[in-house]
């Protein structure tokens, strides 16, 4: 192979597209975790810096209105804001992982 073969081909390689997989992950509540600890997760991640106005009446992850549903967003907004590290979504071992997007119309669980 000569070495202007050579060039052509690395040169095609390097222009074509790959795809970048990646892995979108979220924090979610445990099912079956109680209506206390739920409540506690919600007022650690909102008193750490997560901003629960969207779980408030009127905000756009109110509805629908459950406790596991709000501290499900709290808990995801706190893992995703805290480096989306492990530990990050433990919550005394009521937190879980999920890779299917738990979003729900207008409330937007992020990334």
């Amino acid at each position: 192979m000569s070495s202007l073969q050579l060039l052509t081909l690395v040169l095609l390689v390097s222009t074509v597209a790959i795809p970048v997989v990646t892995c979108r992950q979220w924090c979610m509540a445990m099912p079956g975790t109680s209506d206390e600890q739920l409540q506690a997760n919600i007022d650690f991640g909102c008193s750490n810096g997560v901003d629960c106005t969207p779980i408030q009446p009127g905000g756009t992850c109110y509805h629908p209105n459950t406790l596991f549903d709000h501290a499900s967003y709290v808990m995801n907004a706190y893992y995703q804001s805290h480096g989306r590290i492990e530990d990050a979504c433990r919550f005394g071992r009521t937190g879980c992982f999920t890779f299917a997007d738990p979003s729900n119309g207008s409330c937007i669980y992020y990334t």
